[in-house]
């Protein structure tokens, strides 16, 4: 795959301006990224994340397809799956879609799905990724195996893939999603308003991202909170994530700007 050539730069040109003194873009070398393997387990200390199949359904309809379940699919594209049958049917479409690529979330203490998440709009030509379609069962939530999800699929986007940009995107009206991203160390970018229509309802969509550049700083404070000594006996953390802080944070309960 090839990429935008190299800038070439004059004797009367820097970095920053052209030979017409027009400001552009940093120089770069590129040459494209890499799809990401559907075959390919992420393997993390308390959790992996597999691709999704058959062999995840039941895990699925225990950790996320309950009555009292309902909440967790409020902001994703769809309904809770009201039975096996139904959830058998999400992951057969999860699994042979080709243009994402779909994990299930597997803690390792129990080897069962409890959760999916998804990597999405991949634009290897550009660099381009999203992570989204994220369903965390109750048994994920607000745990350490959770952000070792997140860890795992950065880590594989920049360092194994080759990514430049990698997204989150919610309803502005998620909090709980908003939050996360914050917290995970993406920058807030803005808000889409009547971006889209899902579940016979408006979406105005809620933009963040990390970048390449930015990448060390969060990988650095995702390793640091991860490690062992950062928990006690009990598994509760001693400090909080130390990614830092977006430049500009987004309105709160989806208010706009």
């Amino acid at each position: 795959m090839s990429g935008p050539v190299a800038v070439q730069l004059s004797a009367t040109r820097t970095r920053a301006t052209n030979d017409h003194g027009q400001r552009i873009g940093r120089p770069v070398d590129w040459s494209g990224a890499a799809r990401p393997d559907r075959e390919r387990v992420l393997e993390g200390i308390g959790v992996r994340l597999e691709p999704i199949g058959t062999q995840h359904v039941d895990g699925l309809v225990s950790a996320v397809g309950g009555a009292d379940d309902d909440a967790l699919w409020t902001y994703l594209f769809w309904d809770r799956p009201r039975d096996r049958d139904e959830m058998a049917a999400l992951v057969a479409e999860l699994a042979a879609d080709e243009e994402r690529v779909f994990y299930a979330i597997v803690p390792t203490e129990t080897g069962r799905a409890a959760g999916f998440c998804g990597l999405m709009r991949i634009d290897a030509a550009m660099g381009s990724i999203e992570v989204g379609a994220i369903n965390y069962g109750r048994q994920l939530q607000r745990s350490r195996a959770a952000t070792e999800v997140q860890a795992l699929l950065m880590r594989h986007v920049f360092a194994d893939l080759g990514y430049r940009r990698y997204e989150w995107k919610c309803d502005s009206l998620n909090a709980p999603s908003r939050r996360a991203a914050i917290r995970l160390g993406f920058i807030w970018e803005g808000r889409f308003r009547n971006a889209l229509v899902y579940k016979g309802r408006n979406r105005d969509t809620d933009w963040f991202s990390i970048t390449d550049l930015e990448w060390p700083r969060v990988s650095a404070a995702l390793d640091t909170w991860l490690d062992d000594g950062n928990f006690d006996d009990m598994g509760r953390q001693r400090a909080r994530l130390a990614a830092r802080p977006p430049e500009k944070a987004p309105p709160e309960n989806g208010g706009k700007d």
